[in-house]
């Protein structure tokens, strides 16, 4: 462990700053072979629900200039296939594992999954995922996405605070970037009793082929992510940052040490890796080697002394 890389977020222990983001990592398992795993701070493991989900129709992605669009719809084998087929073989690896989780059926589904994985030793910390924006009506054939609690300050208070209730385990909230001010929803978390939130998820959009004059989505819309919304996360993380005192998770088009540096100068504790494990399976220890030789060279004896530390007049 090089201690001048660890981070502690709220009682989540990493041995560095830079954890494999929910949804495009999978379970762990599908990158053994690739990348020393005990080498990342942490994992977030795919979503889960409560229910196994089937997740949208395909195609689900489709690639845009400098970026990604999925609307995948959070399949995942629901909690019981979770604990006894994807947990035992994250467990393994020997690192924090944060569970993702969501609900398809309001506050209470949430708070039933916080309660089931309180109880679990093997899971350092729960993350809300309240914020994607591809998820459809499971009741009925309504094509329209689901209100995301993420969108809303009073509700995002009101379901943080049912979980916090529900569980000891250090808590991180997702939240949306498809708001008009992502601060007071994070300001919404933190005085619900969030440990920390993780920003961005994706950024609702769409693309057309021109030839079929279809949707390039089964879904027709869905998540942008990829180094095209980075400028747009390291904005909003900068202004939480002056918003709130609890740490922030920052993600959003990271693709190397330089991308991560931003995101922890504007104010992140942490950096999550998403769309860039796609292209380069061994991007996240690249990046934890590249904060390291950073480090050393400006002299900084922690990643502490880097975090929030823009030097900006406004």
């Amino acid at each position: 462990m090089h201690d001048r890389l660890a981070v502690n977020i709220k009682g989540l222990k990493l041995r560095n700053p830079v954890i494999a983001a929910s949804g495009t990592f999978g379970y762990g398992e599908e990158f053994r072979g690739l990348v020393d795993l005990r080498k990342l701070g942490a994992i977030v493991s795919k979503t889960i629900t409560l229910k196994a989900r089937r997740g949208n129709p395909v195609p689900r992605t489709a690639e845009t200039p400098a970026g990604l669009l999925n609307s995948i719809g959070l399949e995942n084998p629901g909690l019981e296939g979770f604990l006894d087929e994807k947990l035992p073989i994250l467990k393994k690896i020997g690192i924090p594992i944060i569970v993702s989780i969501a609900s398809e059926a309001g506050k209470e589904e949430f708070v039933k999954l916080a309660k089931e994985l309180d109880n679990i030793n093997a899971v350092a910390a729960i993350e809300l995922n309240i914020s994607c924006p591809n998820i459809k009506d499971a009741k009925s054939a309504k094509p329209e996405s689901l209100p995301l609690i993420a969108q809303d300050a009073a509700a995002t208070y009101e379901l943080v605070r049912a979980v916090r209730t529900a569980t000891r385990k250090p808590l991180i909230t997702k939240l949306s970037p498809n708001v008009s001010s992502i601060g007071d929803i994070a300001r919404s978390a933190e005085r619900a009793g969030s440990d920390a939130v993780s920003l961005i998820n994706t950024i609702t959009a769409m693309s057309i082929d021109v030839e079929t004059r279809k949707p390039r989505l089964a879904a027709v819309t869905g998540g942008l992510s990829g180094p095209a919304v980075r400028p747009v996360a390291v904005r909003m993380v900068w202004e939480v940052y002056r918003r709130i005192k609890i740490p922030i998770i920052g993600m959003g088009g990271i693709m190397k040490s330089e991308d991560a540096l931003e995101f922890i100068i504007a104010g992140a504790s942490a950096v999550s890796i998403g769309t860039a494990n796609f292209i380069n399976p061994r991007v996240s220890v690249e990046i934890i080697e590249g904060i390291k030789k950073y480090l050393q060279k400006n002299n900084l004896t922690s990643i502490q002394n880097l975090i929030g530390s823009l030097e900006c007049k406004i």
